[in-house]
Protein backbone atom coordinates (compact mmCIF):
# COMPACT_ATOMS: atom_id res chain seq x y z
CA UNK A 1 0.00 0.00 0.00
CA UNK A 2 1.62 3.35 -1.45
CA UNK A 3 1.36 6.06 2.11
CA UNK A 4 0.82 9.31 1.53
CA UNK A 5 2.10 10.70 4.80
CA UNK A 6 4.56 10.04 7.32
CA UNK A 7 2.14 11.52 9.77
CA UNK A 8 -1.59 12.17 10.08
CA UNK A 9 -2.42 14.54 12.77
CA UNK A 10 -6.61 14.97 13.68
CA UNK A 11 -7.05 18.32 15.15
CA UNK A 12 -4.94 21.60 15.32
CA UNK A 13 -4.94 22.40 18.61
CA UNK A 14 -1.75 22.97 21.13
CA UNK A 15 -1.86 19.35 21.45
CA UNK A 16 -1.43 18.66 17.69
CA UNK A 17 0.62 21.33 16.57
CA UNK A 18 2.74 20.45 19.66
CA UNK A 19 3.05 16.98 17.96
CA UNK A 20 3.34 18.39 14.52
CA UNK A 21 6.57 20.38 15.25
CA UNK A 22 8.00 17.56 16.97
CA UNK A 23 7.36 14.96 14.13
CA UNK A 24 8.35 17.67 11.43
CA UNK A 25 11.26 18.95 13.40
CA UNK A 26 12.81 15.25 12.62
CA UNK A 27 12.43 15.38 8.70
CA UNK A 28 8.41 13.55 9.04
CA UNK A 29 6.21 14.60 6.27
CA UNK A 30 3.00 15.63 8.25
CA UNK A 31 -0.23 16.35 7.21
CA UNK A 32 -2.77 18.00 9.97
CA UNK A 33 -6.23 17.76 9.55
CA UNK A 34 -8.63 20.75 11.22
CA UNK A 35 -12.52 20.11 11.09
CA UNK A 36 -13.15 23.73 11.13
CA UNK A 37 -12.42 26.56 8.76
CA UNK A 38 -8.84 28.55 9.45
CA UNK A 39 -11.24 31.43 11.79
CA UNK A 40 -12.20 28.63 14.39
CA UNK A 41 -9.16 26.64 13.70
CA UNK A 42 -7.22 25.20 17.06
CA UNK A 43 -9.92 23.58 19.00
CA UNK A 44 -9.76 25.09 22.59
CA UNK A 45 -6.51 26.75 22.39
CA UNK A 46 -7.66 30.02 20.98
CA UNK A 47 -10.42 30.27 24.04
CA UNK A 48 -7.96 30.30 26.64
CA UNK A 49 -5.59 32.89 28.54
CA UNK A 50 -2.73 30.73 27.30
CA UNK A 51 -1.59 30.34 30.80
CA UNK A 52 1.19 27.17 30.94
CA UNK A 53 1.96 25.18 34.44
CA UNK A 54 5.22 23.96 34.84
CA UNK A 55 8.33 23.19 36.95
CA UNK A 56 10.61 25.65 37.94
CA UNK A 57 13.77 25.74 40.28
CA UNK A 58 14.58 29.56 40.15
CA UNK A 59 13.44 32.84 38.48
CA UNK A 60 16.10 32.64 36.55
CA UNK A 61 14.88 29.37 34.77
CA UNK A 62 12.50 31.60 33.40
CA UNK A 63 14.59 33.82 31.48
CA UNK A 64 15.05 31.50 28.36
CA UNK A 65 11.32 31.48 27.94
CA UNK A 66 10.00 34.99 28.06
CA UNK A 67 9.68 36.79 24.85
CA UNK A 68 11.08 40.38 26.55
CA UNK A 69 13.59 38.98 29.31
CA UNK A 70 14.43 43.09 29.48
CA UNK A 71 11.48 43.85 30.98
CA UNK A 72 11.79 46.29 33.68
CA UNK A 73 9.36 44.54 36.22
CA UNK A 74 11.07 41.51 36.25
CA UNK A 75 14.07 42.51 38.52
CA UNK A 76 11.25 43.70 40.94
CA UNK A 77 9.36 40.81 40.78
CA UNK A 78 9.46 37.64 42.86
CA UNK A 79 8.31 34.66 40.71
CA UNK A 80 9.20 32.33 43.68
CA UNK A 81 9.52 28.58 42.50
CA UNK A 82 7.11 25.82 41.43
CA UNK A 83 9.54 22.46 42.42
CA UNK A 84 8.16 19.21 40.91
CA UNK A 85 7.08 18.29 44.51
CA UNK A 86 4.78 21.52 44.66
CA UNK A 87 3.29 20.01 41.34
CA UNK A 88 2.89 16.47 42.85
CA UNK A 89 0.96 18.02 46.00
CA UNK A 90 -1.41 20.28 43.88
CA UNK A 91 -2.00 17.07 41.46
CA UNK A 92 -2.74 15.03 44.68
CA UNK A 93 -4.80 17.80 46.19
CA UNK A 94 -7.18 16.68 43.26
CA UNK A 95 -7.00 12.93 43.15
CA UNK A 96 -9.26 12.04 45.79
CA UNK A 97 -7.03 9.84 47.42
CA UNK A 98 -5.58 8.24 44.63
CA UNK A 99 -1.87 8.65 43.87
CA UNK A 100 -0.59 9.90 41.44
CA UNK A 101 -1.16 8.29 37.47
CA UNK A 102 1.88 7.30 35.29
CA UNK A 103 0.50 10.24 33.17
CA UNK A 104 0.96 12.78 35.88
CA UNK A 105 4.46 11.96 36.70
CA UNK A 106 5.35 12.38 32.98
CA UNK A 107 3.08 16.07 33.02
CA UNK A 108 5.41 16.43 35.92
CA UNK A 109 8.65 15.42 34.94
CA UNK A 110 8.70 16.89 31.77
CA UNK A 111 7.05 20.13 32.10
CA UNK A 112 9.95 22.43 32.29
CA UNK A 113 12.13 20.80 29.03
CA UNK A 114 9.12 21.24 27.03
CA UNK A 115 9.03 24.69 27.83
CA UNK A 116 11.87 25.33 26.59
CA UNK A 117 12.02 22.86 23.69
CA UNK A 118 8.73 25.19 22.44
CA UNK A 119 10.54 28.58 23.17
CA UNK A 120 13.35 27.16 21.34
CA UNK A 121 10.87 26.92 18.45
CA UNK A 122 9.83 30.51 18.88
CA UNK A 123 6.92 30.06 21.40
CA UNK A 124 7.84 32.67 24.06
CA UNK A 125 5.74 33.90 27.08
CA UNK A 126 5.28 37.01 29.41
CA UNK A 127 4.76 37.07 33.11
CA UNK A 128 1.28 37.36 33.84
CA UNK A 129 1.33 40.46 35.58
CA UNK A 130 -2.58 40.92 35.55
CA UNK A 131 -3.99 37.84 37.06
CA UNK A 132 -1.15 36.32 39.06
CA UNK A 133 0.46 38.32 40.91
CA UNK A 134 0.22 41.51 43.50
CA UNK A 135 2.00 44.46 44.40
CA UNK A 136 3.21 44.64 48.01
CA UNK A 137 6.06 46.19 49.27
CA UNK A 138 7.63 47.56 46.42
CA UNK A 139 7.86 43.90 45.06
CA UNK A 140 5.14 42.11 42.11
CA UNK A 141 5.00 39.13 44.14
CA UNK A 142 3.26 36.16 41.73
CA UNK A 143 0.73 33.64 43.77
CA UNK A 144 -0.12 29.98 43.03
CA UNK A 145 2.90 28.35 40.96
CA UNK A 146 1.86 29.69 37.64
CA UNK A 147 3.46 32.83 36.60
CA UNK A 148 3.84 32.79 33.13
CA UNK A 149 0.85 32.67 29.96
CA UNK A 150 1.93 32.98 26.13
CA UNK A 151 1.86 35.89 24.17
CA UNK A 152 -1.06 37.40 23.35
CA UNK A 153 -2.31 34.77 25.08
CA UNK A 154 -4.80 31.61 23.75
CA UNK A 155 -4.43 33.19 20.14
CA UNK A 156 -0.83 33.62 21.01
CA UNK A 157 -0.07 30.46 21.71
CA UNK A 158 -2.07 29.54 18.38
CA UNK A 159 0.03 31.55 16.06
CA UNK A 160 3.24 30.73 17.49
CA UNK A 161 3.15 26.96 17.33
CA UNK A 162 1.23 27.35 13.87
CA UNK A 163 3.72 29.47 12.58
CA UNK A 164 6.73 26.78 13.80
CA UNK A 165 4.78 23.96 12.28
CA UNK A 166 4.57 26.04 8.67
CA UNK A 167 8.44 27.03 9.27
CA UNK A 168 9.54 23.10 9.21
CA UNK A 169 7.35 22.23 6.13
CA UNK A 170 4.54 20.92 7.98
CA UNK A 171 0.89 20.79 5.88
CA UNK A 172 -2.31 21.74 7.37
CA UNK A 173 -5.85 21.18 5.81
CA UNK A 174 -9.11 22.93 7.47
CA UNK A 175 -12.21 22.18 6.71
CA UNK A 176 -11.39 18.25 6.67
CA UNK A 177 -13.37 16.44 9.14
CA UNK A 178 -12.27 13.40 10.51
CA UNK A 179 -14.96 10.13 10.38
CA UNK A 180 -13.12 6.63 11.01
CA UNK A 181 -9.47 5.18 11.44
CA UNK A 182 -8.23 2.92 8.73
CA UNK A 183 -6.85 -0.40 9.62
CA UNK A 184 -5.32 -3.48 8.02
CA UNK A 185 -3.69 -6.69 9.60
CA UNK A 186 -4.22 -4.79 13.38
CA UNK A 187 -2.46 -1.27 12.07
CA UNK A 188 -3.97 1.79 11.84
CA UNK A 189 -3.15 2.65 8.30
CA UNK A 190 -4.63 6.25 7.62
CA UNK A 191 -7.76 8.02 8.09
CA UNK A 192 -11.03 8.32 6.30
CA UNK A 193 -12.88 11.88 6.47
CA UNK A 194 -16.53 12.38 6.37
CA UNK A 195 -16.52 13.28 2.50
CA UNK A 196 -15.15 9.63 2.38
CA UNK A 197 -11.70 10.17 1.45
CA UNK A 198 -9.06 8.57 2.53
CA UNK A 199 -5.57 9.65 3.38
CA UNK A 200 -2.79 7.11 4.42
CA UNK A 201 -0.14 7.36 7.16
CA UNK A 202 2.44 5.56 8.58
CA UNK A 203 1.40 6.92 11.50
CA UNK A 204 -1.59 8.66 13.17
CA UNK A 205 -2.13 10.82 16.19
CA UNK A 206 -5.27 11.86 17.56
CA UNK A 207 -5.54 15.51 18.92
CA UNK A 208 -8.89 16.18 18.24
CA UNK A 209 -9.79 16.99 22.20
CA UNK A 210 -12.52 15.60 24.20
CA UNK A 211 -16.25 15.44 24.34
CA UNK A 212 -17.63 18.66 25.98
CA UNK A 213 -19.13 20.12 22.91
CA UNK A 214 -21.56 17.18 22.54
CA UNK A 215 -25.27 17.08 24.78
CA UNK A 216 -25.59 13.50 24.47
CA UNK A 217 -21.97 12.58 25.72
CA UNK A 218 -21.92 15.31 28.55
CA UNK A 219 -25.11 13.78 30.28
CA UNK A 220 -24.24 10.32 29.58
CA UNK A 221 -20.52 10.54 30.80
CA UNK A 222 -20.69 13.46 33.85
CA UNK A 223 -24.84 13.64 34.40
CA UNK A 224 -27.68 15.88 33.33
CA UNK A 225 -27.32 18.87 34.87
CA UNK A 226 -24.42 19.23 32.11
CA UNK A 227 -27.09 19.34 29.43
CA UNK A 228 -27.28 23.14 29.43
CA UNK A 229 -23.77 24.03 30.54
CA UNK A 230 -22.58 26.99 29.33
CA UNK A 231 -19.54 25.74 26.47
CA UNK A 232 -17.16 28.03 26.81
CA UNK A 233 -14.45 26.72 23.83
CA UNK A 234 -14.95 25.23 20.69
CA UNK A 235 -18.17 23.60 19.03
CA UNK A 236 -16.08 21.39 17.28
CA UNK A 237 -14.76 19.06 20.32
CA UNK A 238 -18.09 16.38 19.78
CA UNK A 239 -15.65 13.31 20.75
CA UNK A 240 -14.80 12.26 17.31
CA UNK A 241 -11.54 10.77 18.08
CA UNK A 242 -12.52 8.88 21.29
CA UNK A 243 -15.83 7.37 19.46
CA UNK A 244 -13.31 6.09 16.56
CA UNK A 245 -10.71 5.17 18.90
CA UNK A 246 -12.53 3.30 20.87
CA UNK A 247 -14.14 1.37 17.73
CA UNK A 248 -10.75 -0.41 17.22
CA UNK A 249 -10.57 -1.49 20.72
CA UNK A 250 -8.77 1.65 22.33
CA UNK A 251 -9.12 1.03 25.92
CA UNK A 252 -11.18 3.67 27.58
CA UNK A 253 -9.26 4.87 30.54
CA UNK A 254 -9.52 7.87 32.98
CA UNK A 255 -12.40 9.82 35.16
CA UNK A 256 -15.13 10.19 32.46
CA UNK A 257 -17.55 11.81 35.05
CA UNK A 258 -14.85 14.43 35.48
CA UNK A 259 -14.23 17.92 33.64
CA UNK A 260 -12.69 21.07 33.41
CA UNK A 261 -15.46 24.01 34.46
CA UNK A 262 -15.80 27.28 35.74
CA UNK A 263 -17.97 30.18 36.50
CA UNK A 264 -19.37 31.92 33.77
CA UNK A 265 -21.38 35.11 32.65
CA UNK A 266 -24.98 33.68 33.19
CA UNK A 267 -25.56 35.24 29.89
CA UNK A 268 -22.88 34.62 27.67
CA UNK A 269 -23.79 32.62 24.27
CA UNK A 270 -22.41 29.48 24.42
CA UNK A 271 -18.50 28.38 22.60
CA UNK A 272 -18.01 31.59 23.93
CA UNK A 273 -19.80 33.69 22.01
CA UNK A 274 -18.67 33.26 18.51
CA UNK A 275 -19.59 36.91 16.96
CA UNK A 276 -16.75 38.12 18.85
CA UNK A 277 -12.78 37.76 18.32
CA UNK A 278 -11.47 34.60 20.13
CA UNK A 279 -8.58 36.74 22.38
CA UNK A 280 -12.07 38.09 23.84
CA UNK A 281 -13.93 35.18 24.61
CA UNK A 282 -12.27 33.95 27.93
CA UNK A 283 -13.79 37.16 29.35
CA UNK A 284 -16.98 35.35 30.03
CA UNK A 285 -15.27 33.55 32.69
CA UNK A 286 -16.09 35.57 36.35
CA UNK A 287 -12.99 34.10 39.12
CA UNK A 288 -12.36 36.70 40.73
CA UNK A 289 -15.04 35.22 43.87
CA UNK A 290 -12.47 34.74 46.24
CA UNK A 291 -12.37 38.20 46.63
CA UNK A 292 -16.63 38.75 47.57
CA UNK A 293 -19.14 36.09 48.33
CA UNK A 294 -21.02 34.01 46.43
CA UNK A 295 -24.76 32.97 46.83
CA UNK A 296 -27.51 30.51 45.02
CA UNK A 297 -30.87 32.32 44.38
CA UNK A 298 -31.60 30.93 47.62
CA UNK A 299 -29.65 33.45 49.16
CA UNK A 300 -27.27 30.68 50.30
CA UNK A 301 -23.23 30.30 50.43
CA UNK A 302 -22.38 26.87 49.01
CA UNK A 303 -18.11 26.93 48.66
CA UNK A 304 -15.73 28.03 50.98
CA UNK A 305 -15.31 31.10 48.18
CA UNK A 306 -11.69 31.38 49.85
CA UNK A 307 -10.60 27.87 50.20
CA UNK A 308 -7.17 28.10 47.83
CA UNK A 309 -5.82 30.70 45.33
CA UNK A 310 -8.59 30.49 42.57
CA UNK A 311 -5.84 28.41 40.19
CA UNK A 312 -7.47 25.37 42.42
CA UNK A 313 -10.59 25.89 43.09
CA UNK A 314 -12.44 27.59 39.39
CA UNK A 315 -12.96 23.93 38.00
CA UNK A 316 -14.73 22.83 41.11
CA UNK A 317 -16.70 25.57 41.30
CA UNK A 318 -17.63 25.63 38.16
CA UNK A 319 -19.70 22.67 38.90
CA UNK A 320 -21.04 23.43 42.24
CA UNK A 321 -22.86 26.25 40.45
CA UNK A 322 -24.29 23.97 37.87
CA UNK A 323 -25.51 22.08 41.04
CA UNK A 324 -27.64 24.73 42.30
CA UNK A 325 -31.46 25.67 41.86
CA UNK A 326 -31.90 27.37 38.30
CA UNK A 327 -27.88 26.60 37.67
CA UNK A 328 -27.42 30.12 38.77
CA UNK A 329 -25.45 31.61 41.62
CA UNK A 330 -24.11 35.84 41.97
CA UNK A 331 -20.77 36.78 43.07
CA UNK A 332 -21.43 39.81 45.06
CA UNK A 333 -18.82 42.69 45.73
CA UNK A 334 -18.50 46.01 47.28
CA UNK A 335 -16.72 49.10 45.77
CA UNK A 336 -13.10 48.12 48.14
CA UNK A 337 -12.11 45.82 45.90
CA UNK A 338 -13.32 46.71 42.89
CA UNK A 339 -10.15 47.65 41.40
CA UNK A 340 -8.59 44.14 41.62
CA UNK A 341 -11.39 42.46 39.83
CA UNK A 342 -9.94 40.64 36.91
CA UNK A 343 -10.69 42.77 33.58
CA UNK A 344 -13.66 40.05 32.57
CA UNK A 345 -15.71 41.92 35.02
CA UNK A 346 -15.58 45.00 32.97
CA UNK A 347 -15.93 43.59 29.98
CA UNK A 348 -18.75 45.31 27.18
CA UNK A 349 -21.29 43.40 27.78
CA UNK A 350 -20.61 41.89 31.44
CA UNK A 351 -24.06 41.29 32.97
CA UNK A 352 -23.59 42.61 36.58
CA UNK A 353 -26.22 44.50 39.33
CA UNK A 354 -25.54 47.71 40.91
CA UNK A 355 -26.78 49.74 43.71
CA UNK A 356 -25.84 51.88 46.61
CA UNK A 357 -26.83 49.36 49.67
CA UNK A 358 -27.09 45.73 49.77
CA UNK A 359 -30.61 45.99 50.19
CA UNK A 360 -31.25 47.96 46.97
CA UNK A 361 -29.16 45.26 45.41
CA UNK A 362 -30.40 41.76 46.42
CA UNK A 363 -34.07 43.25 44.96
CA UNK A 364 -32.49 44.23 41.71
CA UNK A 365 -31.61 40.75 41.57
CA UNK A 366 -33.44 38.20 39.21
CA UNK A 367 -34.79 35.09 40.83
CA UNK A 368 -32.55 35.82 43.88
CA UNK A 369 -34.41 35.82 47.68
CA UNK A 370 -33.78 38.95 48.74
CA UNK A 371 -34.47 38.27 52.77
CA UNK A 372 -32.30 35.11 52.66
CA UNK A 373 -29.63 36.63 50.86
CA UNK A 374 -29.56 39.94 53.06
CA UNK A 375 -29.43 37.29 56.57
CA UNK A 376 -26.76 35.91 54.98
CA UNK A 377 -24.73 38.60 54.09
CA UNK A 378 -25.66 40.54 57.86
CA UNK A 379 -24.03 36.98 59.03
CA UNK A 380 -21.25 37.27 56.49
CA UNK A 381 -20.15 40.70 57.88
CA UNK A 382 -20.73 40.25 61.45
CA UNK A 383 -18.39 37.52 61.12
CA UNK A 384 -15.20 38.61 59.37
CA UNK A 385 -11.80 38.32 61.32
CA UNK A 386 -11.08 42.09 61.52
CA UNK A 387 -7.68 41.28 63.92
CA UNK A 388 -6.16 39.82 60.51
CA UNK A 389 -5.29 42.39 57.89
CA UNK A 390 -6.30 41.25 54.47
CA UNK A 391 -3.48 40.27 51.77
CA UNK A 392 -4.36 38.74 48.51
CA UNK A 393 -0.86 37.34 48.10
CA UNK A 394 -1.19 34.71 50.71
CA UNK A 395 -3.66 32.64 52.26
CA UNK A 396 -4.11 35.25 54.52
CA UNK A 397 -6.41 33.41 57.12
CA UNK A 398 -8.88 36.59 56.77
CA UNK A 399 -12.14 34.57 57.63
CA UNK A 400 -15.56 34.63 58.16
CA UNK A 401 -18.69 32.52 58.09
CA UNK A 402 -22.44 32.26 57.44
CA UNK A 403 -24.33 29.48 58.69
CA UNK A 404 -21.99 26.69 59.07
CA UNK A 405 -19.48 27.71 55.54
CA UNK A 406 -16.51 29.37 55.91
CA UNK A 407 -14.41 31.80 53.94
CA UNK A 408 -11.50 30.69 55.02
CA UNK A 409 -9.26 33.51 53.39
CA UNK A 410 -9.41 36.75 52.21
CA UNK A 411 -12.90 37.33 53.78
CA UNK A 412 -13.40 41.54 54.16
CA UNK A 413 -16.87 43.04 55.15
CA UNK A 414 -19.03 44.15 51.97
CA UNK A 415 -19.41 47.80 53.45
CA UNK A 416 -18.67 50.60 50.94
CA UNK A 417 -21.06 51.17 48.04
CA UNK A 418 -21.38 50.80 45.31
CA UNK A 419 -22.32 47.29 45.50
CA UNK A 420 -21.98 45.32 41.97
CA UNK A 421 -23.80 41.46 41.79
CA UNK A 422 -23.09 39.46 38.98
CA UNK A 423 -25.14 36.44 37.59
CA UNK A 424 -22.77 33.35 36.93
CA UNK A 425 -23.72 29.43 35.65
CA UNK A 426 -21.22 26.37 34.76
CA UNK A 427 -19.01 26.65 31.90
CA UNK A 428 -17.44 23.83 30.54
CA UNK A 429 -14.11 23.84 28.73
CA UNK A 430 -12.61 20.18 28.66
CA UNK A 431 -13.57 16.76 29.58
CA UNK A 432 -11.08 14.46 31.64
CA UNK A 433 -11.86 10.60 30.33
CA UNK A 434 -10.06 9.92 27.20
CA UNK A 435 -7.79 6.24 26.17
CA UNK A 436 -4.69 4.88 27.47
CA UNK A 437 -1.76 5.79 26.46
CA UNK A 438 1.88 4.05 27.19
CA UNK A 439 5.11 6.33 27.62
CA UNK A 440 5.32 7.17 24.39
CA UNK A 441 2.09 8.12 23.44
CA UNK A 442 0.78 5.07 21.52
CA UNK A 443 -2.98 3.99 22.31
CA UNK A 444 -3.39 0.82 23.84
CA UNK A 445 -6.08 -1.49 23.33
CA UNK A 446 -8.28 -3.22 26.00
CA UNK A 447 -5.85 -5.82 26.56
CA UNK A 448 -2.92 -2.97 27.44
CA UNK A 449 -1.42 -3.70 24.17
CA UNK A 450 -0.19 -0.93 21.54
CA UNK A 451 -2.37 -0.02 18.61
CA UNK A 452 0.62 -0.14 16.31
CA UNK A 453 0.50 3.45 14.49
CA UNK A 454 -2.25 5.02 16.71
CA UNK A 455 -1.61 7.97 19.00
CA UNK A 456 -3.41 10.21 21.03
CA UNK A 457 -2.14 13.53 22.95
CA UNK A 458 -4.24 16.55 24.39
CA UNK A 459 -7.81 15.71 25.66
CA UNK A 460 -7.56 12.67 24.20
CA UNK A 461 -5.16 11.19 27.12
CA UNK A 462 -7.30 9.88 30.14
CA UNK A 463 -5.86 9.66 33.48
CA UNK A 464 -4.19 13.29 33.29
CA UNK A 465 -7.10 14.82 35.75
CA UNK A 466 -9.31 12.96 38.06
CA UNK A 467 -11.24 15.18 40.59
CA UNK A 468 -9.84 18.29 39.48
CA UNK A 469 -7.45 20.50 37.98
CA UNK A 470 -4.72 23.06 39.22
CA UNK A 471 -5.08 25.90 36.60
CA UNK A 472 -2.45 26.39 33.23
CA UNK A 473 -1.97 22.40 33.58
CA UNK A 474 -3.78 21.40 30.68
CA UNK A 475 -2.40 23.30 27.83
CA UNK A 476 0.92 22.06 29.46
CA UNK A 477 -0.23 18.34 29.59
CA UNK A 478 -0.96 18.99 25.79
CA UNK A 479 2.43 20.32 24.71
CA UNK A 480 3.95 17.70 26.84
CA UNK A 481 2.52 14.61 25.45
CA UNK A 482 1.93 16.06 21.46
CA UNK A 483 6.07 16.17 21.58
CA UNK A 484 5.80 12.62 23.13
CA UNK A 485 3.73 11.53 20.38
CA UNK A 486 4.99 13.14 17.14
CA UNK A 487 8.31 12.34 18.12
CA UNK A 488 7.41 8.38 18.50
CA UNK A 489 5.14 8.78 15.51
CA UNK A 490 8.00 9.37 13.73
CA UNK A 491 10.42 7.17 14.81
CA UNK A 492 7.48 4.35 14.56
CA UNK A 493 7.31 5.20 10.75
CA UNK A 494 11.02 5.52 10.01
Amino acid sequence: MVRDWDVVIIGSGNAGLTAGIAASEKGASVLMLEKADPELAGGNTKYTAGAMRFCYEASEDLLPLLADPNDPRIVISDFGRYTQERFKTDLLGFNEGAPLTPEQEILIEQSYDTMVWLASHGVTYDPIWARQSFEKDGKIIFWGGLTLAAQNEGVGLFDMELAAFMKLGGTIRYGAEFAVLLTENNKVTGVSLASGEEVFAKSVILACGGFESSDEMRVEHIGPEWKTAKVRGTPHNNGDGLRAALDIGAQKYGRFDGCHATPMDFHMKDYGNLKIIPSERKNYRKISYFLGVMINNEGQRFVDEGMDFRNYTYAQFGRAVLQQPEQKAWQIFDSKVFDLLYAEYSFFDASFEQADSLEELVAKCDGLDASASLKTLSDFNDSVDSTVVFDPTIKDGKSANSGDLAKSNWAQKLDVAPFRAFPVTGGITFTYGGVKVSENAEVLDRDGQVIVGLFACGEMVGGIFLGGYPGGSGLTSGAVFGKIAGHAAWNSGS
